[in-house]
């Protein structure tokens, strides 16, 4: 898809698409003509991901690209917006489902899913083209490298999280605004969060307030309106209704916008295995590509009840269960012990 470039009009379907969000004085014609010729990348299509993803291309975001690592289960349905019992029955990649449902609810924005998971090898190339980056993530490990990236690049993201019934969210722009290292590594306390969905569970309209702020913030900058940002760490708890604006200042020591230390990114941290919301560990084995209707028939021989797709195979070796995807990522479902998951994956997929 060729969007338009700022300046040009649209023709008579899109004013009518847009036009309720046309009239709001801070979009006007001319921020949606921006909106359309922008592009934006959302990491994690889980709960705020999904909830991201599909504000952007209601609003008429351009081009817009979905990564993510994970598949549908029944557990997500209660609050990932995107997805429905049929996705989770079929067990489909989120990036596959989520570009599905986006394409058939605007067509005139250009949507991508990618059944991938971001780390230091990949992130530049995943996100590479786009002008804002949008945090869907389960986890710190990922988020300090997307930030990593953005503050060495020098392009602005969102950061987003929510557990429970609290959530939070601060948009970074490298130059003009503290980073995630500055707010988080600085502090003995910090502002992030430490208890996750599978401690403590999480509820479905924190998801939603959070990925609003976010996507807020992101049509402020897409739009050409970044006099309208507010610059500011939001929080909110829908249970108790508390909501706080804290401004954050940049450390004068930071790691990353300071130093311009970027131990994420050139892959010094080891990432986080555990998965939010499930007793799980994730196997990376990114050297290896798999045939899966293979595998699948060899693991019939001696394994029950083994279901594949296009995109990926589960099967269940009490008490766990696998899922394999074709670029030999896997995820090993009942513990959280590395060695376990490193056994099971020899063991059925190969060493």
């Amino acid at each position: 898809m060729t969007a338009a470039a700022p300046g040009s009009r649209f023709d008579d379907s899109l004013q009518e698409k847009y036009s309720r969000q046309m009239l709001f004085a801070g979009i006007g014609e001319e921020g949606q003509q921006r909106l359309h010729a922008s592009s934006a990348v959302v990491v994690g299509c889980g709960a705020i991901g999904a909830a991201a993803a599909g504000l952007l291309v209601r609003a008429g975001v351009g081009r817009v690209r979905i990564v993510d690592r994970d598949f549908v289960e029944p557990s997500n349905l209660q609050r990932q917006t995107l997805f429905d019992e049929g996705d989770a029955r079929a067990a489909l990649p989120k990036a596959v489902a989520a570009e599905r449902k986006l394409r058939a609810i605007n067509g005139s924005v250009a949507v991508e899913g990618l059944v991938s998971d971001l780390n230091p090898h990949n992130a530049e190339e995943l996100l590479r083209g786009f002008d804002l980056i949008l945090d869907g993530t389960d986890n710190f490990e990922t988020r300090f490298l997307i930030n990593d990236l953005a503050v060495h690049s020098g392009r602005p993201w969102i950061y987003a999280a929510a557990v429970a019934s609290y959530g939070v969210t601060m948009t970074v722009r490298p130059g003009f605004t503290a980073c995630l290292a500055c707010l988080l590594e600085s502090s003995t306390n910090g502002h992030g969060l430490e208890e996750t969905c599978d401690t403590v569970g999480v509820l479905g309209p924190i998801v939603t307030l959070i990925a609003s702020l976010e996507v807020a913030e992101a049509l402020k900058l897409l739009a050409g309106r970044e006099g309208s940002l507010h610059n500011r760490l939001i929080s909110s708890d829908v249970w108790s209704g508390h909501f706080q604006s804290v401004r954050v200042t940049q450390n004068p020591a930071c790691r990353a916008c300071i130093r311009r230390e970027f131990s994420y990114l050139q892959g010094q941290a080891q990432p986080h295995i555990t998965l939010c919301g499930r007793d799980s560990v994730q196997i990376h084995e990114r050297s290896r590509t798999l045939d899966l209707g293979a595998l699948g028939e060899r693991l019939r021989a001696t394994v029950p009840d083994v279901r594949h797709n296009e995109f990926l195979l589960c099967f269940r070796v009490d008490p766990y269960q696998m899922t394999v995807f074709a670029d030999g990522r896997a995820i090993l479902k009942g513990t959280k012990d590395p060695a376990v998951a490193r056994s099971l994956y020899a063991r059925y997929i190969g060493s």
